[in-house]
């Protein structure tokens, strides 16, 4: 156990050591926040806080019983939980076939930032997703599902590389390979640690960091 601990810790400080680490935009994310709920008509926001900060999910419960269970989303590079491509059509499909969904709002950079530029807050967004667990729990979910689109799907591959005992299994979308050599040395150890049943979903037309790795 001492060893997984160091082993997890050195892949933090490599992230951390290669790109400067910083904090979510936070104004960005209040934005996301604002204009989400204006237009919010599945679902509700919920407030759920790591790390001393606030941030917004979105929890969709289901109205067919049996209830299965929660799926947590995590959306693309700089998106949020109602991102248009994939989550949103997922965070309201779900609860029509008994589960109810979890959207949260990953770490962010601002809007110029490169992807590379993201991985410095994979500690963050670590601890968001536990923060998201956790809520799903209060919400007496018997099982969990972790589904990730882009980005979202390397966090949370990063995020499990400790085994978490609340999730039953991890589906990735379009799971991308940073095309940095040293970062990407990295996190293809993130696969290799997980332990729980994992189905990952790509396209031939996806970039060529997800379908030619």
């Amino acid at each position: 156990m001492f060893i997984k601990k160091l082993t997890h810790l050195g892949l933090i400080l490599c992230l951390c050591s290669a790109f400067t680490c910083v904090a979510s935009d936070e104004k960005r994310e209040a934005e996301f926040a604002v204009d989400i709920q204006k237009t919010l008509n599945v679902g509700h926001a919920v407030w759920l806080e790591a790390e001393k900060k606030k941030f917004l999910g979105l929890y969709t419960d289901t109205a067919k019983n049996p209830r299965h269970g929660t799926i947590i989303l995590l959306h693309d590079t700089g998106a949020n939980p109602n991102q248009q491509a994939i989550i949103k059509q997922l965070r309201t499909f779900f609860p029509e076939h008994h589960w109810a969904t979890l959207s949260l709002q990953m770490p962010v950079r601002e809007a110029s930032a490169p992807v590379q530029d993201y991985y410095a807050l994979f500690p963050e967004a670590k601890a968001r997703f536990l923060a998201g667990i956790k809520f799903a729990k209060t919400e007496k979910a018997e099982k969990i599902v972790v589904i990730g689109y882009g980005l979202g799907s390397l966090m949370a591959s990063y995020s499990l590389t400790e085994k978490i005992a609340d999730v039953s299994a991890l589906v990735t979308i379009s799971l991308p390979v940073p095309e940095t050599s040293d970062v990407s040395a990295q996190t293809l150890q993130f696969i290799p640690k997980l332990t729980l049943p994992m189905l990952d979903i790509y396209g031939a037309l996806d970039a060529s960091n997800v379908a030619n790795t």
